[in-house]
């Protein structure tokens, strides 16, 4: 085979680690490019914070700065006066063998108490670990008499405690676990331990099923003239109560619509998950990015200038590029300005972007935001990054994690997008307008009767879209509708 050389021209793009960077900016939701901020702040000198735009951004109104003013005139006067008195308590000579706790205790005191401002919270509560069930049970059971063998198997019920409030195990395996552990142990002596903890707050935590649960919880309710029969019901008919069937439940309760209504309303005040009540889970807050207001009858798209620190070049640094004594300063401030500069042409680039997206999805779905859910039009990563000239991969990017403010609440980008349907005269339908529907029909059903899967498709058919009724069935599950027969209530 003869070697030869050939020259080919070609193009091909490179991923420079400035175009990295500027694709991972743009992905990163607002609390994830906060922190991105931060750390390259810290990691890098030539960038710092425009302190000159925090201050514009927060200049005080003239009546606010009164009221200020005013505080803290009244604060001052008050330390004046503390500190007056707690002066004119020194005494000129002190023991040699005293402390000045001793002598200063109470003065110390009155001034901690006096610096302590209104609209000040204890730190440490606010940034307190959330609390889960166990840790709430147990610092009750610390506060309640009990022997030490009772606390023993009242520690291993509480191990078995679920976030909702029951139990994994029976009492029975909680006896099992335990018999080699105490000596001639019954299961009585468990189960009073459990029947014990369900009085714990909240009521009815430490059951195996919900008809125990309810049980407990309806001890509250012991004056009530309907306890008897709603007592009889949970412990007896809690399965015709679940699938809404009203009227085997009046026959075997011989009990009439109007006081079956009121047996239901009472059962509707107890607490099926009393565990829900102690959340342990962090809250998670959304940040907008963008927020759009309808002005002068047009509707604007701004981009949300707050929610991230302004940065800026450090004029010190970058003047010692120049004057650096060494070639490795020099070096070394050159290269850390060039990623600074990098750095905010990649926050630009993502404010440019995502501002012309959110516009031309706010352009496109301007039904949604003068008429509701129900007038949203089908649309596709392919239409935005079609009018926008960019990729779908950027399209997607763009709306991962970036939320809206709007008047009628903030959502994330990807909420506006939605699949097709076809309707009877040739057009299209959202989805998401699907379901506003169906919603909407749900909520103005017969109580007694509700409307069934086929009966909505047959409703939606009338109105011209048509759509099966197994697609009728998903979309009111992915709104955590139930069932026709779940839906059944008494009026």
């Amino acid at each position: 085979m003869k070697q030869s050389l050939q020259l080919k021209i070609g193009q091909q793009l490179t991923m420079t680690p400035q175009l990295q960077q500027a694709i991972r900016l743009l992905q990163l939701s607002t609390l994830d490019l906060k922190q991105e901020i931060h750390e390259f702040l810290e990691s890098n000198p030539l960038l710092e914070i425009d302190d000159d735009d925090y201050a514009s951004s927060e200049v005080p109104t003239r009546e606010q700065q009164e009221a200020n003013d005013k505080k803290v005139e009244a604060n001052s006067s008050e330390e004046a006066r503390v500190e007056s008195e707690w002066t004119d308590s020194i005494p000129e000579e002190l023991s040699i063998d005293s402390n000045w706790d001793d002598t200063f205790q109470n003065s110390a005191a009155a001034v901690t108490s006096s610096t302590n401002y209104e609209g000040e919270s204890d730190y440490e509560s606010r940034n307190a670990p959330s609390e889960s069930i166990q840790d709430h049970l147990i610092w009750q059971l610390n506060l309640t008499h009990m022997s030490d063998r009772d606390i023993e198997i009242a520690y291993a019920i509480i191990e078995c405690v679920q976030s909702d409030g029951y139990l994994s195990i029976t009492a029975e395996d909680i006896w099992e676990s335990l018999s080699s552990e105490l000596e001639d142990l019954e299961l009585d002596e468990v189960m009073a331990v459990q029947h014990r903890l369900q009085r714990f707050d909240p009521v009815g935590v430490c059951s195996t099923d919900l008809r125990d649960c309810l049980l407990v919880q309806l001890e509250a309710f012991r004056d009530h003239p309907l306890y008897k029969s709603t007592y009889n019901l949970v412990d007896n008919y809690l399965p015709l109560l679940g699938n809404r069937d009203f009227v085997q439940l009046s026959r075997k309760t011989k009990l009439k619509e109007e006081s079956l209504k009121e047996v239901v309303e009472l059962i509707q005040q107890l607490n099926p998950r009393p565990g829900s009540i102690i959340d342990s889970d962090d809250t998670d807050y959304v940040i907008p990015d963008v927020s759009v207001k309808k002005i002068n009858n047009t509707w604007q798209v701004e981009l949300n200038n707050d929610a991230l620190p302004p940065v800026k070049i450090n004029e010190t640094y970058s003047a010692m590029a120049s004057t650096a004594s060494t070639s490795e300063d020099a070096t070394y401030i050159k290269n850390s300005l060039q990623e600074a500069k990098w750095f905010m042409k990649s926050l630009q680039s993502r404010n440019e972007t995502l501002l012309k997206v959110t516009s031309c999805i706010v352009k496109r779905q301007i039904d949604f935001f003068e008429l509701g859910e129900e007038a949203m039009k089908p649309m596709v990563l392919h239409d935005v990054a079609e009018e926008v000239g960019m990729h779908e991969s950027t399209i997607s990017r763009v709306t991962t994690h970036k939320y809206m403010h709007t008047p009628k609440g903030i959502f994330e980008l990807k909420y506006f997008f939605s699949s097709h349907v076809n309707t009877a005269s040739g057009g299209e339908c959202s989805s998401t307008a699907i379901r506003a529907m169906i919603k909407k029909l749900v909520l103005e059903e017969p109580a007694k009767k509700p409307l069934s899967d086929n009966k909505l498709a047959t409703v939606l058919a009338d109105q011209g879209i048509q759509v099966a009724r197994r697609t009728v069935a998903k979309y009111r599950e992915a709104m955590n509708i139930p069932p026709s027969n779940e839906r059944k209530r008494l009026i």
